[in-house]
């Protein structure tokens, strides 16, 4: 079994997913045969990773930061990098995928009731993720803070003394309270769990790191921690792709630009990092608009993402009034194109006759598009390659939708997808749906379609960049971490 440590935050979004993607990275360039692991991820950002052994399905779900941080190990992505992935419908219950297949719906505290089956799957996915592996560096998942769930844990210290993984502590220090929330854990941790922690560090430090030297000795004398390092607010992670919805909050706005490009925040919004290679491009604004505000007339291009939800989230855009300020976008002559989800929202009627994603059997849509959808329990999972038929060019990316989408304007098909033709476009050309997420993350595509927008765009190439940025990251953890420690602790 290959060596192995674990970083678990004092709470969520402290930046474990990118300071593990940043240790891959700078253990594979140390020459090591590194490997991600996250046991359980909730998110609605989803990548496509391939099931071993299984030719018959096109592949299987796991969390996008399990895929970013396979790519900093340059390897391909398992669906046992993550063998749980919870995808929230509603805000008390969610989709439940092991190993990378539907395993059916669960409220939350029936979800719970489930954890002791999910471990087997768990451990069964761990044993597998370190074959030929020299380390494998592990995601928990919020934190071992939260002792009210420590009985049936699978995301932190239950799977940490399960497997005999030491865990080093990341607090957040740009959030405030990181020393209370460091001594803290340590205070109401068992002596089991806290005994897997052989120490911390502090990340998202802003200005000199020199003036932290008393919170370390404060931390020292409430926990006898060692202290790996502390690590400055890391400026290339902004260039790699986000996993969690928490982020939106901080993507409102952006810097003016030659191109406005409006996104809804939709309350299941999945999949938004389709978005990132749009606000690399120096020319383009990416503005992610929250409930309540208006969609702005000064945008050029409306996208509409995925969603987990597409009828929940179709009927929350007219109630937030997007259904008025898009049809304004059109009469004004704007382009919008409708990803996943968001493409069936575009159509005249959304129908769900089995109930798949709640108790609203159907939804009429925005009529953008003359298409109609109706869910089926059959899910598409599959990673793609296509050609865009409005430029002749390349395509890369993924499907993952329930949903048959078919009517008149699906003869103009805005891709081939093996050989299939997929999505729709309006008359005029201006409304484009798709079935394909990442299609934004061809450069040459990009390039084409923000040059018929009147925007120069493309020259970046984005997969490079996001490399760069995982370099850039690593270098910095060298820096400001005493990784040989780390590595060194791994067991």
């Amino acid at each position: 079994m290959a060596r192995a440590i674990m970083l678990q935050g004092t709470g969520s979004d402290v930046g474990k997913t990118v300071l593990v993607a940043g240790l891959c990275r700078a253990a594979k360039k140390r020459g090591l045969k590194v490997r991600p692991f996250k046991p359980q991820n909730m998110s609605n950002n989803a990548a496509v990773a391939d099931i071993p052994g299984d030719n018959n399905h096109g592949g299987g779900e796991i969390g996008r930061a399990q895929w970013l941080q396979a790519i900093a190990c340059g390897v391909p992505p398992s669906v046992h990098m993550n063998p749980v992935l919870l995808k929230p419908q509603t805000d008390v219950g969610a989709q439940v995928i092991v190993q990378g297949k539907v395993f059916g719906e669960a409220r939350a505290r029936d979800y719970q009731a489930l954890k002791g089956r999910l471990m087997d799957a768990v451990l069964e996915s761990w044993g597998k993720v370190g074959e030929g592996a020299d380390l494998v560096i592990v995601e928990g998942a919020g934190s071992p803070a939260e002792i009210n769930l420590r009985s049936r844990d699978i995301a932190n210290m239950g799977f940490a003394t399960r497997a005999d993984v030491p865990v080093v502590l990341v607090g957040d220090i740009d959030r405030g309270g990181v020393i209370a929330s460091v001594a803290g854990t340590h205070l109401i941790l068992p002596e089991e769990d806290r005994r897997m922690i052989v120490g911390y560090l502090i990340n998202k430090f802003r200005g000199d790191v020199s003036l932290f030297d008393d919170g370390i000795k404060a931390i020292e004398k409430f926990t006898d921690w060692r202290c790996f390092g502390v690590v400055p607010w890391l400026k290339a992670a902004a260039r790699l792709p986000s996993e969690d919805s928490v982020v939106l909050e901080r993507l409102a706005s952006g810097e003016a630009r030659a191109l406005k490009v409006a996104v809804p925040m939709l309350g299941r919004i999945a999949n938004f990092d389709d978005l990132d290679p749009l606000k690399a491009e120096p020319q383009v604004e990416v503005v992610f608009v929250p409930p309540g505000k208006k969609l702005p007339p000064d945008a050029g291009l409306v996208v509409i993402p995925g969603s987990k939800s597409t009828i929940g989230d179709l009927l929350k855009f007219r109630e937030n009034g997007w259904d008025r300020d898009l049809a304004a976008h059109r009469k004004r002559g704007g382009h919008v194109v409708g990803i996943c989800g968001g493409f069936q929202m575009l159509g005249r009627m959304v129908r769900d006759p089995d109930g798949i994603e709640g108790s609203v059997m159907e939804a009429e849509g925005l009529g953008l598009l003359d298409v109609e959808t109706v869910m089926e329990p059959e899910k598409t999972v599959r990673n793609v390659s296509a050609r865009s038929i409005q430029f002749d060019l390349p395509l890369e990316g993924y499907e993952i939708h329930l949903g048959r989408t078919t009517g008149p304007d699906t003869r103009r098909p805005s891709a081939i997808i093996n050989g299939a033709e997929d999505g729709a476009i309006s008359a005029d050309g201006k409304v484009i749906g798709t079935y394909m997420h990442g299609l934004f993350g061809a450069d040459g595509f990009r390039g084409k379609f923000l040059e018929s927008l009147g925007i120069k765009g493309g020259d970046l190439d984005y997969r490079a960049e996001v490399e760069r940025a995982l370099d850039e990251v690593a270098a910095e953890l060298e820096t400001h971490l005493d990784c040989d420690a780390i590595f060194s602790l791994a067991r």
